[in-house]
């Protein structure tokens, strides 16, 4: 005997907004528009409706709870009764062709998808779809500087079609964008349902993002750290001058206030932290050499003096 409760995923001692959330979960994953010619789901979305109506009505739970009807809503016994009985159009199934199609559930789709069209919903009626059309979900790979910056971004949706939408700047990874009339269509002249696509942002190179905050580490030359100066350092709003300390060291951080990622909800930006990393030139350089052999200062310091107290 096939049981609601396990049909929907929810305990016996489920509240009727755990039943309604676990409907609308399976019924959008199951329903045929989103899975068309596939014969299973579409048996599983008519499973999924059928236990709703078992367990969404206080009296017909109350009635399986107490044996008096099976998962199907039939009587026991005897068996047979409630297809004979539900066979007329103001019942939940009605016989096409020995199929029985779901009809009058516009209530719930009206709540599921936010629309409300005269007294019936976009529900079933006539033995098929009756409804605007069903969201449908993709997802997008998106470049961190597209995604930081903002910027048009092209998808290609399962017809052939291709949007390019609009990525707001500051968008973070597993956002998602609403694209307005780009779902399913609608039947009978019903509007479009909506897409929705699930932003994924791709790694940068060395702009590292923690919360709102960009940091990078920044190579320099031995003469920009010892001496200081002027550097170009790279941000995502472009390059900017940033001020090196003389004296500065592999691992100095340094704050570029308001250089960091657009928080959407604020409207404030982060700050870019800056951390330097003092590198030799590739090829060795000979005077340097020189120079470092006869300075005798350089002789005169431990950098790893106080890793000694570890050892």
């Amino acid at each position: 005997m096939t049981d609601p409760y396990s049909v929907l995923g929810v305990p016996r001692t489920a509240s009727e907004d755990d039943i309604r959330k676990a409907f609308r979960k399976l019924a959008k994953k199951h329903h045929p528009d989103l899975n068309p010619g596939d014969k299973a789901a579409e048996a599983k979305f008519k499973e999924i409706g059928q236990a709703n109506d078992i367990l969404s009505d206080p009296e017909k739970r109350r009635r399986f709870d107490a044996g008096e009807i099976d998962g199907t809503g039939q009587e026991m016994p005897p068996r047979g009764f409630y297809r004979d009985q539900a066979g007329g159009r103001g019942g939940k199934y009605e016989h096409a062709g020995g199929h029985e199609s779901f009809v009058d559930m516009g209530g719930i789709f009206s709540e599921m998808f936010g629309e409300r069209r005269g007294g019936h919903g976009p529900g079933f009626g006539g033995g098929g779809f009756d409804m605007g059309g069903m969201p449908v979900s993709y997802s997008l790979r998106v470049p961190f500087l597209v995604a930081a910056r903002g910027g048009k971004q092209r998808v290609t949706l399962p017809d052939g079609k291709t949007l390019d939408i609009d990525v707001p700047e500051g968008t973070t990874d597993g956002q998602t964008l609403r694209l307005k009339g780009q779902g399913m269509p609608g039947s009978q002249g019903r509007p479009p349902g909506d897409a929705y696509v699930e932003i994924h942002v791709e790694p940068h190179a060395f702009f590292q993002p923690r919360d709102n905050d960009i940091h990078v580490e920044l190579p320099v030359t031995v003469t920009e750290a010892t001496l200081g100066g002027k550097v170009k350092v790279p941000t995502v709003g472009g390059a900017v001058m940033l001020n090196v300390p003389a004296g500065s060291n592999t691992g100095t951080s340094l704050r570029l206030k308001g250089r960091g990622l657009l928080d959407r909800k604020s409207g404030q930006r982060g700050d870019q932290y800056v951390k330097l990393k003092v590198v030799l030139p590739e090829t060795p350089d000979d005077k340097l050499k020189e120079f470092l052999a006869s300075w005798e200062a350089g002789r005169g310091y431990d950098p790893r003096k106080e890793m000694e107290q570890f050892t």
